[in-house]
């Protein structure tokens, strides 16, 4: 069942990558542009401590759960939740991570709350015993629900304990400044990749 599973993610995974080269082939035919859809997910780092933490960003920063520096959490694209993150801009960087970043992040850094511990997600076991009900029952189902933004996102994503990263592999820039300006706080987009890449 589970390789049954996986071998459907896949598949459903590569057709979606197709079908995005060919719409921007066909627009190309025709002298035009295709612009894919709004991200729904994305990655966010907090990359600044606890200084002089104005008490509005502090909240923000716990409801996303980035009580550490360092710690990193998948979050689902809405209004209100990129409300939020342009309010703590500076204390984060974050963007839209890609299914290699989210692979990687949950195999090797994935951590499930079993009963308000932190338990490592080693075995498909965890999973099936803590999210069966949620129709995920191997690692594979919790990547595929997060990646899609699937309808029990929210309960897979409580489900998963932040991401304790390490300081990335050569160093940040400036965290003081934004990305934009040759820093490394902010909206990165598909540059969070690299990031997530060199912190993993």
């Amino acid at each position: 069942l589970i390789f049954k599973r996986a071998e459907k993610y896949a598949k459903e995974y590569h057709q979606a990558e197709r079908d995005l080269i060919n719409k921007h082939r066909e627009a190309r035919k025709i002298d035009n542009y295709y612009v894919p859809d709004q991200p729904r997910l994305a990655f966010v780092i907090r990359i600044r401590g606890i200084n002089a933490v104005s008490p509005r960003v502090k909240k923000i920063l716990q409801l996303l759960r980035l009580r550490q520096i360092h710690n990193g959490v998948f979050v689902r694209l809405n209004s209100a939740t990129i409300k939020m993150l342009r309010l703590v801009e500076p204390y984060i960087a974050y963007g839209y991570p890609n299914l290699k970043t989210t692979r990687e992040l949950i195999y090797k850094r994935g951590f499930g709350k079993v009963r308000g511990q932190r338990i490592p997600l080693f075995d498909n076991s965890v999973v099936a015993a803590n999210l069966s009900n949620h129709g995920c029952v191997c690692v594979e189902d919790v990547i595929h629900e997060i990646f899609t933004c699937g309808p029990n996102f929210k309960k897979v994503n409580n489900f998963l304990w932040p991401f304790k990263l390490s300081s990335p592999k050569g160093g940040f820039k400036t965290i003081t400044t934004h990305f934009i300006e040759g820093g490394d706080a902010g909206n990165r987009e598909q540059y969070i990749n690299q990031l997530a890449q060199r912190m993993n």
